[in-house]
């Protein structure tokens, strides 16, 4: 018998018939109904073509039994940030810094899509079963784009979804989501027009309702874009915010609620630049936090890592009424990416972490004392290509790295680390 029961009414979640936070003392009202979620995607990954390149970031091998069952041991610790759901995906998301999509193979469908690989799917149970105990929810999201090539036709791509939909009815779960595919208009999805057009998409979100016994589905698309044909045919709209801006996001988010669909509206995948939570808290609406050096390169570290993870956790909870407290103000800012064990091909992913960005102008990063790089938009990460994304930097055992920030209030601050040998 499952402990966690999740429900809509209009545009709020309730769990086992009440609004999500309303059981916190002294939460926020408006907070109540939400489901703020993070990127878990790569929760059951495994990568059938070259699985021993994971022997990295201080592992010394690869095993996606343990990826998973660490994954699990890390809910209660978010979940009393006030996490309620996150999303994992059949076919994973893609590492996106270090690793060619195109050269992995995380397809737990086979070419026809009438299968479900046993390993993938007794992950995939664990992991929902945990959340279910846990108190959270689970989006499952079926298919991601560059893994849609081992699908054969479209006839298979309605197999997976079929496929992947019974295992969830037979599963008895009443604590997931269903997400039919991670941002369908981006051009891997090309090859299957089932999953690149919206007419397509709505059809399938169709069937992914029928399939599994009547569990809310939806659909996301890339960072920015929506598309009303598919949110009609969802339960719960799905978008993406990574890649916008803080008025873009409110944008969509206006425009999706100005189509008077009366039903969620759930961000579940933006970036690490917690100002765009606040976008979403303002607007009664549910962001999912999406860090892909600390929880989308495998073998991810899915506990509450020091410096971004910490930070979205402490502003997640007080976005709900959650008490937590501050840490010192020397420690509301973190020099990250020269940790051990960091570095891959020779090449760190070096940014500030801040507790407030918003009160940072901009950042001056020095290597060596010598100026390498200025940063003026959150997150801060040198080589800035998006609010979620980044360039990496050679560097060396011995390289100083300094931050120097400049704060809107005149003030100026410095962080400096040492790369480890």
């Amino acid at each position: 018998m499952t402990k966690t029961s999740l429900t809509i009414s209009g545009e709020k979640f309730l769990i086992n018939g009440k609004l999500t936070y309303a059981e916190i003392p002294n939460s926020k009202p408006e907070a109540h109904g939400l489901l703020m979620n993070a990127r878990f995607i790569q929760g059951i990954y495994d990568d059938k073509l070259n699985p021993q390149r994971y022997a990295r970031w201080g592992k010394s091998t690869w095993n996606p039994e343990q990826h998973t069952d660490e994954l699990i041991a890390a809910l209660p610790e978010w979940y009393g940030y006030g996490l309620r759901a996150f999303t994992v995906g059949f076919q994973g998301g893609g590492p996106c810094f270090t690793i060619n999509n195109r050269t992995i193979e995380n397809n737990p469908f086979g070419e026809d899509g009438l299968l479900l690989d046993p390993a993938y799917a007794n992950r995939m149970d664990r992991l929902i079963r945990a959340a279910d105990e846990q108190g959270m929810v689970v989006i499952v999201s079926y298919f991601y784009g560059d893994q849609t090539r081992f699908l054969r036709d479209g006839k298979a791509v309605r197999n997976a979804v079929t496929t992947a939909s019974n295992f969830l009815k037979s599963g008895g779960y009443t604590n997931v989501i269903i997400e039919v595919a991670n941002e369908y208009d981006i051009p891997p999805f090309e090859q299957h027009s089932l999953l690149y057009y919206p007419e397509g998409v709505a059809a399938l979100c169709d069937l992914a309702r029928a399939e599994s016994g009547g569990l809310p589905v939806g659909c996301s698309g890339v960072g920015g874009s929506y598309n009303r044909e598919i949110a009609e045919a969802s339960d719960v709209i799905l978008i993406h915010g990574n890649g916008t801006t803080r008025q873009r996001l409110y944008n969509m988010i206006t425009q999706v609620r100005s189509w008077e669909l009366d039903r969620p509206i759930v961000n579940n995948e933006d970036s690490h630049a917690l100002g765009q939570m606040d976008v979403t808290y303002k607007t009664q609406t549910s962001w999912g936090y999406y860090n892909n050096m600390t929880k989308q390169e495998p073998p991810a570290n899915w506990g509450v890592m020091p410096g971004e993870d910490h930070f979205f956790a402490i502003r997640m909870a007080q976005g709900i009424g959650i008490e937590v407290d501050d840490p010192p103000e020397a420690e509301q800012l973190v020099l990250m990416g020269v940790e051990p064990n960091m570095a891959y091909d020779g090449l760190r992913y070096i940014r500030l972490a801040s507790l407030y960005p918003e009160s940072i102008n901009f950042v001056e990063f020095f290597r060596n004392n010598e100026l390498y790089y200025i940063s003026y938009d959150e997150p801060f990460p040198i080589h800035y290509l998006s609010n979620w994304r980044q360039g990496g930097v050679e560097s060396r055992p011995g390289d100083v790295w300094k931050a120097v920030i400049y704060l809107h209030d005149g003030r100026v601050l410095e962080r400096e680390e040492t790369v480890p040998a």
